[in-house]
């Protein structure tokens, strides 16, 4: 499943499942453009690091996703860093939790720009390009809460079904030309984002990690094993591949067993 003599762009790339992507990426032959909301030269930094685990070209690009004309303008960005992306995978996301009643307006929106706007304008900028070339991967990282409901997470879930809604009309908009467009459904994955609710758990446990672990995976995730962020990589490396060649539109879950309940 070599990307040799492609560059991937993913967003949201300087740690977690971005930085785990990009790195996966890299280790299949593509070149890198790592975004992020970082400054230029912390991101430059792990772009370095990136370059010498793997030997690959990289390029750090800084956008806040949140702002319309900067999303629009991320694939331009890129192109001028590297090369024009043959590989887009939209992976930045942010959150919030909250009952419906009291979630806050700006939080809505916001995160509905950057977890569902910013695809739209990312992945408008890089279909024409892909067009020409008669090959394109857009990969779309949403969650399971793409495909099924927590309570608390009106626009997180709201985002997450609307990617991947948006994600099959490109899909069957470019299915003959050469380019795929699918999602990848996490479940509970092994981020620093979710170590705070370990921890709370662990120590109601008397400490123990593990335990504190599969409490907090209990109720949704059969496995009751965090993802390694690695997995999420690997999975974006095979639909990128020639031998996914014949998989578009398809959301597809990653989260052991949770959508299977």
């Amino acid at each position: 499943m070599t990307l040799h003599d492609r560059t991937a762009l993913v967003t949201g790339a300087t740690q977690g499942i971005g930085l785990a992507i990009a790195r996966c990426l890299a280790e299949a032959g593509a070149d890198l453009v790592l975004h992020g909301i970082e400054p230029q030269a912390q991101g430059d930094a792990v772009a370095a690091e990136l370059a010498s685990a793997t030997g690959r070209r990289t390029a750090y690009v800084r956008a806040d996703l949140g702002d319309a004309q900067a999303a629009a303008g991320l694939l331009a960005a890129a192109s001028a860093a590297l090369a024009a992306p043959d590989i887009l995978v939209n992976n930045a996301g942010i959150q919030h939790t909250c009952g419906i009643a009291e979630f806050p307006a700006e939080r809505w929106d916001a995160i509905l720009a950057v977890n569902l706007s910013a695809a739209f304008h990312t992945m408008k900028a890089a279909v024409p390009r892909m067009r020409a070339r008669g090959w394109g991967r857009i990969v779309n990282i949403a969650s399971v809460h793409g495909l099924v409901a927590s309570v608390n997470k009106a626009a997180y879930l709201a985002a997450k079904h609307g990617l991947v809604g948006l994600s099959k009309g490109v899909a069957l908009e470019t299915a003959a030309e050469g380019i795929t467009v699918n999602c990848i459904c996490p479940g509970w994955t092994d981020t620093a984002i979710i170590q705070p609710q370990i921890e709370a758990v662990a120590a109601a446990l008397g400490g123990d990690r593990q335990a504190g672990i599969r409490e907090l995976l209990r109720e949704k995730q059969p496995n009751l094993t965090l993802l390694p962020p690695q997995r999420i990589g690997e999975v974006a490396v095979f639909l990128c591949s020639e031998a996914a060649a014949g998989i578009t539109g398809v959301a597809l879950p990653v989260d052991g067993g949770w959508t299977a309940q």
